[in-house]
């Protein structure tokens, strides 16, 4: 659906299903979507899992896959499978491909959005153009050095950059088999995949990857054709690694990025052996999140001056490159807090604090945004506050006073946790009753 909405020349929204029913309603009203192609199956079992799609269903034409299968005919399924079988490539390209011109193709905006947890409020619509996506895939594909035969595991949800970009249009483009699994949190089906396709690239996250050390069913020799395993999207737990590499005997590369950056900014890989001088190339440094990707500036800078800081001086984290969003939907104020540009580029202001060292490897040291990142979403702190402040105050009364702040601190399961602190004699579980109530994200 995703290939054919791109070479239709549409715009791509992929709805996150797992958000809460506002979220997915002002997603649908940001981004004016009337259609939603998904299918009867798939609605089914996210309701069985207790996720509620109502906001999808009621404020958009759903087009089932099931009854789009029933108006194609055989001799058309025929017809499709004798022509990409016979046909030349550039007579395909001819009749499936938009007739625009190259330029005035890759130049049209956007051809994704892709929307955030929620900041201080309502979600954030990220729009990436095909020139974001297809320079990211290029320099994933650099870094991969794939080979001939690889294949990558796709387990990652498609509402998530890394999910999109990593696991479905980088294999694709690059020619890269790809094996699908529906659900990143089933562990032993992914391995089962992975043993039985002989997978040797994977993708995740630390919070994922932790599921496969905890089930014992996942015996180390399903993972035994795995040459390549990154991590992505939230902080690489330590033990984590470490534990995975006892089990597996497999290392986690870990990598950094933001949907704002297509994602994928640098990455640690393996080290280099070379034949011919017999020296080693360094591709990755523990605690470090790897040097940058082909073509993608990192700098360090002072948050307030953004004046450009030594190497190992810690500072605010920025990022160069054509994979930049082209910047926030219909955010133009938003859009350009986030964006600084000098020496004609368009640096993305991450928010994160982090060093460069001598070699060039980045490490990330802190946040200077209020956000917790959670299993791989962000959530916002400040929102947060307010959700638990409005929610407490319509069950103790409107006039409550107190003070309130949460707190984000690391956390072995999900990478971070929240913590409020209340200047108010309370009980927890009124506290998590309340705020689930309220639809705050169970996250």
């Amino acid at each position: 659906a995703n290939v054919a909405g791109v070479l239709a020349g549409r715009t791509l929204v992929n709805l996150n299903y797992t958000a809460n029913v506002e979220s997915l309603k002002s997603a649908i009203e940001q981004a004016d979507i009337k259609h939603v192609v998904t299918s009867k199956k798939f609605l089914k079992k996210l309701a069985a899992k207790g996720v509620n799609t109502s906001a999808i269903e009621d404020a958009t034409q759903c087009v089932f896959l099931e009854d789009l299968s029933t108006k194609i005919s055989s001799a058309e399924k025929l017809l499709t499978i004798a022509s990409t079988a016979l046909l030349p490539s550039g007579i395909l390209k001819w009749f499936v491909l938009p007739k625009e011109p190259r330029e005035d193709y890759f130049n049209r905006a956007p051809a994704v959005i892709l929307f955030s947890s929620g900041s201080e409020g309502a979600p954030k619509g990220i729009e990436l153009s095909d020139r974001n996506i297809l320079a990211n895939v290029k320099q994933i594909g650099d870094v991969l050095n794939a080979q001939e035969d690889d294949v990558v595991l796709a387990n990652l949800p498609l509402f998530h950059a890394f999910g999109l970009t990593a696991s479905q249009f980088m294999p694709l483009l690059e020619g890269i088999p790809v094996i699908c699994h529906p659900d990143p949190t089933d562990a032993l089906g992914s391995a089962k995949a992975i043993a039985s396709h002989k997978a040797t690239i994977m993708f995740g996250t630390s919070s994922f990857f932790r599921l496969y050390l905890k089930n014992s069913k996942v015996k180390p020799l399903m993972l035994d054709s795995l040459r390549f395993v990154v991590a992505g999207a939230e902080k690489l737990n330590a033990e984590i690694k470490t534990d995975f590499k006892l089990k597996f005997n497999k290392d986690i590369y870990e990598g950094y990025g933001a949907t704002e950056t297509t994602p994928v900014a640098s990455v640690n890989i393996p080290d280099q052996l070379s034949t011919q001088d017999w020296k080693i190339q360094i591709g990755n440094k523990a605690g470090s999140v790897g040097m940058p990707l082909p073509g993608t500036g990192v700098k360090i800078v002072d948050p307030e001056t953004y004046q450009e800081l030594p190497t190992n001086e810690s500072g605010m984290i920025l990022i160069g490159g054509e994979q930049v969003m082209l910047g926030y939907l219909n955010q133009i104020d938003k859009t350009e807090d986030v964006l600084h540009h000098e020496d004609n580029i368009r640096w993305y202001v991450t928010g994160d604090k982090g060093r460069i060292d001598e070699d060039g490897f980045l490490f990330i040291e802190d946040r200077y945004s209020r956000f917790a990142k959670i299993a791989g979403e962000m959530v916002s702190l400040g929102a947060l506050e307010n959700e638990l402040k409005t929610a407490i105050r319509s069950h103790y009364g409107a006039n409550e006073d107190f003070e309130l702040l949460t707190v984000n601190i690391p956390d072995d399961r999900k990478g971070e946790k929240i913590i409020a602190l209340i200047t108010k004699e309370i009980d927890q579980k009124v506290v998590h009753d309340l705020a689930r109530d309220a639809g705050v994200t169970a996250l």
